[in-house]
């Protein structure tokens, strides 16, 4: 059977695996960039806590994926537990690091005089600091979330959502018939997807970020 033939026969499951993949992604990379942007948001100001923000996270995307949902499945369980848990965490370094950075790369004048004209601490956070830090704050949720694409799969060892049941099914088979096309249909879901979530990226920083500010 050809690849085309296989996913033609398959189209129901591999659909069904896609959605999930890419329903899983999205809502932790949701997660993800709310923890990411509040973590910024209390340690920029400050050198240490800020150091100590990214080498946290930094340390735990060392963490090999496989080991680190064999670590969560004896405290989560199988499914979608430990794979929610272990793409937000992996997904945190980037967007922290890039919020801390765009926070700390404000003009300092630019604040001062949201200062002068009588906001709150919140308000220029919020209206000021924020909307500058974005662009940055944008880039790090692209990087994490094409991460995420791939450590998704992982994910299938603990018997969670997504593409990865196709390759793992693919690899558990090898030397079938149609082992190669399970792990090729598998991989060339994830690969798609990424692309998709990458256009709706660029789309929503042209949409969200002013041509001055992009150039």
């Amino acid at each position: 059977m050809s690849f085309w033939e296989y996913v033609g026969n398959r189209r129901t499951q591999l659909l069904l695996d896609t959605y999930q993949h890419a329903s899983a992604v999205f809502q932790c990379m949701v997660v993800a960039t709310v923890l990411g942007v509040l973590l910024g948001v209390l340690t920029y100001r400050s050198e240490w806590a800020g150091n100590l923000a990214i080498t946290v996270t930094a340390t735990i995307l060392t963490v090999p994926s496989l080991a680190m949902i064999g670590l969560l499945i004896p405290i989560t369980g199988l499914g979608v537990a430990p794979t929610v848990t272990a793409l937000v965490l992996y997904g945190l370094l980037p967007i922290v690091r890039n919020a801390i950075v765009g926070l700390r790369g404000v003009d300092p004048d630019l604040v001062d005089a949201a200062k002068g004209l009588g906001m709150s601490r919140l308000s220029r956070l919020v209206r000021v600091e924020l909307p500058l830090a974005w662009p940055p704050i944008l880039t790090g949720i692209r990087v994490s979330t094409q991460m995420l694409m791939g450590i998704a799969a992982i994910a299938a060892y603990a018997s969670g959502p997504g593409l990865g049941n196709e390759i793992f099914r693919g690899i558990s088979s090898l030397g079938s018939a149609n082992a190669v096309n399970k792990v090729m249909a598998g991989t060339l879901g994830i690969v798609l997807l990424a692309l998709v979530f990458d256009a709706v990226y660029v789309l929503i920083g042209r949409l969200t970020i002013p041509r001055g500010i992009r150039a």
